[in-house]
This record gives structure tokens, sequence and C-alpha cells, in this order.
């Protein structure tokens, strides 16, 4: 491989096109304010750099970056990428992950507005994410040991995999079809609104109007607290363990709890075919 070590660079494109290199404490700074440094690259290991400017890995493929720093200038910095990891990093840019394939980020810390979006096969592990808007229309998507900070998360997300995460976040799940999340704690308001298929397992969910309008939704050994009007028009098969806040008009499925505080069923709830039950035998049946 080639080396490139200890080097300053800002022009535009500084290595357009270059293959099986390794690059080793370098930093993308400086007056000429160059953009899009390692475009259209591959094949590079990538240590300890620091990246200050903008675009830097665009359709770069099958790479590993260890060590980085990524500024909050160093905007949309990996795009269009194929089979790339990154570990032990820093991502402070917006948008630092768009439309790539196959992305592994391990032991790091992002804060990125707009992180994550339309991809396919990003896996996050043992990190720290702080983001508005993260993982629009993504696909394939697995996060474990992930404490995540957010507002949109997760809408119009398909096919992802959630494990022992904290996940504080507004409006999560919204539109997103067959996830599952498990043995983690889901803190926020009007949490997966419009989901299909949407399952959490031995997980604590925290906050007001969660879970309508949902399909073929499960709750499995979880927890609920300060959870009022859930359920609304929702499919669901659900087993709780201790109380629920209140329950509104739920659709279809059935509903256990050790204790449910307040039960709405008003004029806009007729037809509905859900059982709701606070006995324990029910229980086992939600499951």
């Amino acid at each position: 491989m080639t080396l490139y070590k200890n080097e300053t660079h800002d022009e535009e494109r500084a290595f357009y096109g270059i293959t099986d290199a390794l690059l080793e404490n370098c930093t993308f700074d400086g007056p000429a304010d160059g953009e899009s440094a390692l475009k259209e690259t591959s094949r590079l290991d990538i240590r300890n750099c620091r990246f200050l400017l903008r675009y830097p890995l665009w359709h770069t493929s099958d790479s590993e970056i260890t060590g980085a720093y990524m500024s909050d200038t160093c905007r949309a910095a990996l795009w269009y990428d194929k089979n790339i990891s990154v570990s032990n990093s820093e991502l402070g840019g917006i948008k630092a992950v768009r439309e790539c394939d196959d992305t592994i980020i391990t032991d790091s810390r992002i804060n990125s507005t707009e992180f994550g979006w339309f991809c396919r096969g990003l896996k996050l592990s043992g990190c720290e994410l702080k983001s508005e808007y993260p993982f629009l229309h993504t696909s394939g998507l697995e996060l474990e040991n992930v404490h995540m900070t957010g507002k949109y998360s997760f809408q119009y997300v398909e096919n992802a995999v959630i494990r022992n995460s904290v996940l504080d976040t507004k409006d999560a799940f919204w539109h997103g079809k067959n996830i599952t999340v498990y043995d983690s704690v889901v803190k926020g308001e009007y949490l997966g609104w419009y989901s299909e298929g949407l399952k959490f397992v031995r997980c604590h969910i925290i906050g007001t109007q969660p879970l309508c309008y949902a399909k073929d939704l499960v709750l499995e050994d979880c927890e609920m607290t300060d959870c009022d009007l859930s359920f609304e028009k929702s499919s669901v098969r659900a087993a709780v363990k201790g109380g629920i806040t209140g329950i509104k008009n739920p659709a279809a499925g059935i509903i256990c709890a050790d204790f449910i505080e307040e039960i709405i069923t008003d004029e806009y709830g007729k037809g509905s075919s859900c059982k709701i039950c606070t006995k324990d035998s029910c229980l086992k049946k939600c499951v």
C-alpha cells in the first residue's frame, strides 16, 4: 500500500481516485478550503486522520477508518459509499452518512443532524448518537448498545433490529415496517404511529400517546410509563408488566397489563374487537 503520513492537504480533490493506500495522521484543512479530498477511492486504510473540510469520502468502497476526527465543518462526510467500517471515531458534521451500503460504525461518537438517510445495511454498535432526524428511509438497520438522543427518528425505516439501547427521541418509528426492538429503553412522544410489524421485547416504553394507528403491533414482556392515550386505532398484541396510564380506542387484538388507569372507548372506537384485561392469567395469552 502507498503510505501517506503526517501530511496536511487543503486542495480540491487532494487524493481523488487513489486505491490501496494507508493514510496515517493526516489532516484535511487549510486556506484553500478544497472539497472532496478522497472522492472515488477504494481499499483505503485511514488511521487517526482529521477531516475539517466538506465531502471527504464520496463514492469510496472497501475501506477502514479508525480514530478519525470529523469536525462540524466536515459536512456530508460519507455519501454513496460501499463496504466501509468506522471505529473509535468522532463524526461531527451534518448529514454524515447518506446513501451508503453495508456501513459498520463501532465505538464512536456521532453528532450529526440528518444522520444515516437512505442507507442499506447500516450497523452501529457501542455508539453515542445525537441527531435531530436520524435514519430516514434506511433499510437493513442494526443497532446494539447505542445511546441515542434524537427527535424524528427511524421514519420510514424497514427491516431493522435494535438491541440493548437507549433511545431518547420524539416521533420515532413513524411509518416503519418490520422493526424489532429488544431489551431497550424507548423514551419519547407519539412513538410508532402508522407503523407495520413493529415489535418490542422486554422494553421500557416511556411517553405520551404511543403506538397509535399501528398495524400488527406486538409488545412482549414490556413496561410502560406515563403512556396515556395508548394504542388508538391500532391492531395490537401486548403483554405489559405493571400498569398502563391510559388506553384509547384500540382497533383489534388483545392488551393485558397488571392494571390500567384509564380506558377510553368513545363513539370513535365503535367496531373495536380488541380485548383488554388486567388478570395475570391473561398475560400468558398475549405472548
